[in-house]
């Protein structure tokens, strides 16, 4: 989907959201710069250079960054979104993320959505509302995406603190069943988490401090609350994985715990087999001279004999909680 809008606060911007169609990045680069190019008189250029812009950086995956080509911007946003489940399983995905891609010049931004991320259309209405915030340029349309952006990080890192919860109090509950394959899918997803929130900080650190040409005090100060909003974000999801880092401990301790005392059933459980097996074996050889075999009583006696070692053993064993 493309759809263009002239920011009514800025003499000449033209703002393009773009999102791929799945025809090819050359289709979308076609759309991108004959947008660019037919919407803006002041610049006749432009398309020729977002187009190169384009061809650089229009494949997704890029880390989060901020860099600059002459007076263009380019920044680099990864998205997260939490994705709804009734119960966390091994293989639940819980964290989705995507990507945007803004060019951003003196009187025009390009946005460049990878899905799945949260759709701009709130963020585009707030900024067409306000004309005050748009007199500041395409920056404040920058900021107004980094801001939806790391707000959605901050609601993520919320629903996953009730799963941690859950994981938590299921790692501390001795009635239920420790399921490992759980514990690490949330912490795979806390890391996905983690290095889609984590880079953002060194751009996001030299948009507050105004080492960007166009930020004025104004926007830093917006700027440094969202910077504010990625730290806050960082440090939940750092606390949420020393609580997964406790809960696999306590989950895997517990589970040795369970195997040795398995282990110790097992072996108790051999060793009341062994005695009537050994007995049995020695009078299975078959030997001339066994005087007992003759005996009235042998037959009882051997039987006896095995019933006390047994039952011995059995004691022995239940007495040190092995059985």
């Amino acid at each position: 989907m493309l759809d263009s809008v002239h920011c009514s606060g800025i003499p000449s911007a033209t703002r393009i959201g773009v999102e791929p169609t799945g025809q090819g990045d050359h289709h979308d680069d076609e759309q991108i710069d004959h947008q660019v190019a037919g919407e803006t008189e002041v610049a006749p250029q432009r398309g020729q250079q977002e187009r190169q812009y384009g061809q650089q950086h229009h494949g997704a995956g890029q880390r989060p960054k901020l860099e600059q080509y002459d007076d263009t911007y380019f920044l680099v946003l990864r998205t997260a979104v939490y994705l709804e489940h009734d119960r966390l399983t091994p293989t639940t995905d819980i964290v989705g993320t995507g990507e945007i891609m803004a060019f951003a010049g003196r009187d025009f931004i390009v946005v460049v959505r990878h899905d799945p991320s949260e759709p701009l259309t709130g963020v585009r209405s707030r900024l067409e509302a306000d004309p005050e915030r748009l007199a500041h340029g395409p920056i404040a349309v920058l900021h107004a995406i980094a801001d939806s952006v790391v707000d959605h990080y901050l609601d993520v890192v919320t629903a996953l603190e009730t799963d941690a919860d859950e994981i938590e109090n299921d790692a501390f509950s001795p009635d239920i069943t420790h399921d490992v394959g759980r514990i690490y899918q949330l912490k795979r997803e806390l890391v996905e988490l983690r290095r889609t929130v984590a880079p953002l900080a060194q751009p996001l650190r030299d948009l507050a401090e105004r080492r960007v040409p166009g930020v004025d005090k104004e926007l830093a100060a917006y700027f440094r609350d969202v910077q504010d909003h990625r730290t806050q974000a960082a440090e939940r999801i750092a606390v949420l994985m020393e609580l997964v880092d406790i809960a696999l401990s306590m989950a895997l301790a517990q589970t040795s715990i369970q195997q040795n005392h398995d282990m110790r059933r097992i072996s108790a459980a051999a060793a009341l087999i062994a005695v009537p097996v050994a007995i049995a074996g020695v009078y299975g050889m078959n030997f001339d001279h066994m005087p007992e075999l003759r005996w009235t009583f042998g037959y009882p006696l051997v039987l006896g004999v095995i019933a006390t070692a047994c039952f011995l053993l059995h004691r022995n064993f239940k007495r040190n909680g092995w059985l």
